[in-house]
């Protein structure tokens, strides 16, 4: 017999719908993303986005953030975990009270957090009992969450693909492949936050069929730019605007497009720890030896993010899987004209779409993902893919905590 505090698990699986809130905050740190979704079925079969909003992190937060995924101390990490606990909470309250309904209905929350620092195994050298510095470590606090909410918490996504020899992401793919694969089409779903992931999801195609995994920097030296170039007055590039007014630089794209990560064969994965904020000073410094404008390095730095997706696909996708019907992008990438532009001039064969189209909002995709592994977790289904993440087996994600 389940203890008392544990019947709501009997409950929540004899359900056939049940409300369930994702949460997540990207690389690029800017506030929590929380999307309220009703998930139909047990896989699910089904996901109805009800409510999503964003609630921003403080400025000071936001700063500290950054700093400690730099090279943070360990007490800032420790408040931090807390603080950025509350906001969580917080983020969850304000989904339900924009969708207008009883908080008593959520039956879960899914928190991806904070992602500070991401140290995937290397493939060749990774062992079970291996002393090399390999780990993952999200933070805001799933008890605090738990307790301000009133709801139980699924967390700490990543840590037991890692524990199975995986890269520990990309994670979404399981849910691309549950709301986005097509009986006839190839498709590749293509979401660009601080860092740009890709899916491909052949015709007809099983979970091992699947592959996915981290192209590079999206967002993330683009924001890093626009925040240095405008004092921090500014934190994104607003309709590619920047960009647009720029030209691409031969010289500093070539440097940047010979990076390593981008030569290296899935599955991968890749965070701030390569391309923060050490990587974004040596970017800006050839851009002024180049005698390049800020605008320049803008749309140097767009056009860096299409080149490195296009030629993901022409190498790694395209000699596998033939041709791609359509790619289907989401993240805040989606809402940069410049950016989207330029990846239509290199994908020219390729049929561009929104994921708005398909009823996934763009903005919103990560946070639902992470509400539909949380599910999955709770019915004792894996949640990760190993073709996607390196990891020997199938795995259930997450670690569960009760309000009470």
């Amino acid at each position: 017999m389940l203890p008392k505090s544990w019947r709501w698990l009997k409950d929540y699986a004899a359900a056939s719908e049940r409300l369930v809130i994702g949460l997540i905050s990207g690389t690029s740190a800017d506030g929590v993303d929380a999307a309220l979704v009703k998930v139909v079925g047990d896989k699910p079969k089904r996901v109805e986005t009800l409510a999503f909003t964003t609630l921003p992190y403080p400025a000071e937060i936001r700063k500290t953030v950054l700093e400690v995924s730099h090279d943070g101390d360990i007490e800032t990490l420790c408040w931090l975990n807390f603080a950025l606990g509350e906001l969580f909470a917080e983020a969850a309250l304000k989904v339900i009270e924009v969708a207008n309904i009883d908080r008593k209905r959520v039956q879960l929350v899914g928190s991806h957090g904070q992602t500070v620092r991401h140290l995937p195994p290397n493939r060749n050298s990774f062992a079970i009992h291996s002393v090399s510095r390999v780990g993952t470590l999200q933070i805001a606090s799933p008890a605090v969450i738990a307790m301000r909410t009133g709801i139980p918490v699924v967390s700490d996504f990543r840590a037991k693909d890692m524990a199975a020899g995986g890269q520990g992401a990309p994670l979404v793919p399981l849910v691309d492949w549950l709301l986005l694969r097509h009986p006839n089409k190839t498709r590749i779903a293509l979401n660009i936050g601080g860092i740009a992931n890709l899916t491909v999801l052949p015709a007809k195609a099983k979970v091992s069929d699947v592959l996915a995994f981290d192209t590079g920097p999206g967002n993330m030296l683009i924001d890093g730019a626009i925040r240095h170039f405008s004092g921090g007055v500014l934190n994104y590039d607003r309709d590619g605007e920047w960009a647009r007014q720029g030209r691409v630089d031969k010289n500093l794209l070539h440097w940047l497009m010979s990076h390593p990560f981008l030569l290296q064969p899935p599955p991968k994965s890749t965070g701030r720890e390569m391309f923060g904020e050490a990587f974004l000073r040596e970017v800006i410094k050839r851009a002024n030896s180049l005698g390049l404008t800020q605008n320049d390095t803008v749309a140097t730095l767009t056009a860096f993010t299409a080149e490195i997706i296009a030629d993901a696909i022409k190498r790694f996708v395209l000699p596998k899987f033939g041709q791609v019907d359509e790619l289907i992008v989401s993240g805040g990438g989606a809402n940069n004209p410049t950016l989207m532009a330029m990846l239509c001039e290199r994908l020219p064969k390729v049929k561009i779409r929104r994921s708005d189209e398909l009823g996934i909002n763009a903005d919103a995709k990560e946070a639902i993902a992470f509400a539909v592994l949380a599910h999955r977790t709770v019915m004792g289904l894996a949640g990760n893919v190993p073709s996607a993440t390196g990891a020997k087996m199938p795995v259930i994600l997450g670690s569960i905590t009760l309000p009470r």
